[in-house]
């Protein structure tokens, strides 16, 4: 599609109406993408990849299902030294190939699940492993190991935001302490759509938006940009989306809050005490800067607090 390849996972399912369709388009380009070109602003950029400088520990993204865990996950990977290292993946399914990474592909009918294909990785000596997803008790004791014998760990985790990773961890069955001794960072990350370039315009925006930003930023605005819809868009005013991230580093105070089974509210605190941008902060600065909506930050992040 224009001289670009690109998959499409389909799935169908019957409901009353007849048969639905579901088709999730891949495109290859995406693997190419960096750290900044999906979003990241320079404070999170930079927590960011302090965090995959470690040389063992286990770095988390979260995010509902199409929020782009595997694309940054993948960025972050094609950034790191693929030929001094020994890099492994595994996948379900592999979505992109890189050069220089060992991919090893999900097959649960033959028993290759997500927790096998970490045992095969423990004897295959590598410096960084990449899991798909964490999603059962196995696999997530079996990386938490992974991260603590000396390697680095990648994987993403289904959670609200950073704090909700912790105790979705521990709900699956990993005592406080391996947490709080394995876990560098974490990333919590939304999409939202791009304004497009084209029909971009000031606009009076609603009591809802105005009440949204203000709250976030401390500054009272009237007006924001929206795009009007034109040809270029198909008529939407987006074109394109971007990346809304909450970056959390695992700091000393937030590991003891670990270690005392503190609740999310508690960790999410400490780790703004700390510094850390929030989504909706991070997703009221892009609107600040003209790349998004307020609208489209609501519908997306809710709020976190």
């Amino acid at each position: 599609m224009r001289d670009r390849e690109v998959d499409i996972r389909v799935a169908n399912s019957n409901t009353i109406y007849g048969e639905m369709s579901v088709m999730r388009l891949l495109d290859k380009s995406f693997a190419l993408y960096t750290l900044p070109q999906l979003g990241f602003l320079p404070e999170t950029y930079n927590a960011y990849t302090q965090m995959l400088k470690s040389p063992f520990g286990m770095v988390l993204v979260s995010g509902p299902t199409g929020a782009g865990k595997t694309t940054t996950l993948y960025a972050s990977v094609a950034q790191l030294d693929r030929v001094g290292r020994n890099l492994i993946t595994i996948e379900d399914p592999v979505e992109y190939r890189f050069a220089n990474i060992n991919q090893m592909p999900v097959n649960v009918q033959s028993g290759f699940t997500f927790a096998a294909g970490l045992r095969a990785c423990m004897r295959l000596d590598p410096n960084v492993i990449l899991v798909g997803e964490i999603r059962d008790p196995e696999t997530s004791q079996i990386a938490v190991q992974a991260a603590l014998t000396g390697h680095l760990v990648l994987s993403s985790v289904h959670a609200n935001d950073t704090a909700g990773v912790i105790v979705r961890l521990i709900d699956l069955g990993v005592e406080p302490f391996m947490a709080a001794s394995a876990l560098v960072g974490i990333v919590a990350q939304r999409m939202v759509r791009r304004l497009c370039a084209q029909c971009t315009r000031s606009r009076p925006a609603n009591a809802e938006e105005k009440l949204a930003y203000e709250t976030e930023m401390q500054e009272s605005r009237d007006e924001f940009l929206y795009g009007d819809g034109c040809n270029f868009c198909s008529g939407t005013g987006y074109v394109g989306r971007t990346g809304i991230y909450e970056v959390m580093l695992v700091t000393e105070d937030i590991r003891r809050l670990i270690l005392a089974n503190s609740g999310s509210d508690a960790i999410r605190a400490q780790a703004r005490e700390d510094g850390m941008s929030t989504l909706w902060h991070d997703g009221m600065t892009k609107v600040k800067m003209g790349i998004t909506t307020p609208q489209e930050v609501i519908r997306n992040v809710f709020t976190l607090g």
